[in-house]
């Protein structure tokens, strides 16, 4: 029963980064219009970076799941659009958006939505199998 504790452990672990992955994501989306943030420049795309968490068991490492190890901003260039109209446009016309793709974005939604179901779909399995052992103890 030990294995599938850990089993449910590591689905949680990826359940909970996958839920940062979209929330993230999201806020990239919501973010990608944003011409001017508390820093005076337009809003960078953020990315998490997953690390793989080990525990040491028995006096053996073992894998533990997945963390979310930091959050980076995006260096990548800002596009830059023609538009004198806009407040924030520069003395030529020119305005920098984020550096946020939607379609990269959405790409990385799905993935990230495809990732938490294979985990939840873990989890769903391994209680299938623990309620089975249980009831071949009876």
């Amino acid at each position: 029963m030990q294995s599938e504790f850990n089993i449910l452990g590591i689905s949680a672990t990826g359940l909970s980064a996958q839920r940062l992955r979209i929330e993230i994501i999201s806020t990239n989306i919501a973010n990608s219009e944003t011409t001017r943030t508390e820093r005076g420049e337009p809003y960078r795309r953020k990315v998490p970076v997953f690390q793989e968490l080990v525990r040491n068991i028995g006096g053996r490492p073992e894998n533990g799941g997945v963390i979310v190890k930091r959050i980076y901003e995006d260096p990548s260039e800002f596009r830059i659009v023609y538009d004198p109209t806009h407040p924030d446009a520069d003395e030529n016309g020119y305005v920098r958006l984020p550096n946020v793709n939607i379609v990269r974005e959405m790409v990385d939604m799905i993935n990230a939505q495809r990732a938490y179901e294979a985990n939840a779909m873990a989890i769903n399995t391994t209680k299938a199998m623990i309620t089975a052992a249980l009831q071949i103890g009876r």
